[in-house]
């Protein structure tokens, strides 16, 4: 339990002295090609209606998201088709951060580490556990911070995921993988994910300062790299349906998630 703490007091810290770095100015910019202000932020309490949104290709998608505060379990599934403020990414930073999914697999690839006994340096026992345990969950919120609020912010890319509308499983394998490496920039269009990647490699360098020294090579990084992504495919997908679930199961009457309007027309295959 120390070693989850320092290791958590540690990434505060760190977090928290680049956050304050942050140009006063920037924090509060508008992102590019943002309205006058009355958009939605994804914590709306209004339920969202189904909207039409155009991708860069000019094909017409089906929206769907829900309310992040009524479901906290994936706090970026995006609920508007706006560009968000940097204040918002932010907020979605810190959900992100606490949410149940970082939580559980942090304590997920703790338990493996734990039963392979990797790194060794850790040792055995619960006081391991919750080293190994807290440097997960510093590496989950230090991606989540420079993908998701730092870089995204800087390179004003949206970093919420748009679900599809009534995905088949090959159409959401596709779009779960194309969605690591393709990303909605503030203006709406698709480009490259340069935030999500690089972010994300950024925060598994940042980890060979607190990871044991076997851990501290540039094949681990590029394996922990890897391991990131698969996760991140796998999230992808649980998101992708996560919608779907709700109105399967009849919970669309709590308001979370929009009916879908039957004059829509559906694309399942085309990134939102």
């Amino acid at each position: 339990m120390p070693q989850i703490l320092s290791h958590l007091r540690w990434l505060a810290s760190l977090l928290a002295g680049v956050f304050l770095s942050v140009s006063p100015s920037a924090y509060g910019q508008k992102p590019a090609g943002a309205g006058s202000g009355n958009r939605s932020l994804p914590d709306s309490p209004q339920p969202k209606q189904p909207a039409i949104v155009e991708s860069s290709g000019g094909t017409a998608h089906r929206f769907i998201g829900y309310v992040s505060n009524k479901s906290f379990v994936f706090p970026d599934i995006a609920t508007s088709e706006g560009p968000l403020p940097v204040s918002a990414k932010f907020k979605i930073f810190i959900n992100q951060s606490i949410s149940p999914p970082y939580i559980l697999a942090a304590a997920f690839n703790a338990g493996v580490s734990q039963a392979r006994n990797v790194p060794e340096a850790y040792g055995q026992g619960w006081d391991a556990f919750g080293g190994r345990f807290g440097a997960a969950m510093a590496r989950a919120s230090s991606t989540s911070f420079f993908s998701t609020f730092a870089l995204a912010s800087a390179l004003h890319q949206d970093p919420r995921f748009f679900p599809q509308s009534h995905p088949s499983v090959w159409s959401s394998i596709k779009y779960s993988t194309v969605r690591l490496f393709v990303t909605r920039n503030d203006s709406g269009r698709d480009g490259f994910n340069t935030s999500g990647l690089v972010g994300t490699l950024a925060a598994e360098t940042l980890a060979n300062v607190y990871l044991p020294v076997s851990e501290q090579t540039g094949a681990k990084t590029a394996e922990r790299f890897g391991i990131d992504l698969a996760w991140r495919f796998a999230s992808n997908m649980f998101k992708n349906y996560w919608p779907t679930i709700f109105q399967s199961m009849g919970l669309n009457r709590l308001k979370v998630v929009p009916t879908p309007h039957p004059s829509t027309p559906t694309v399942d295959d085309g990134p939102h």
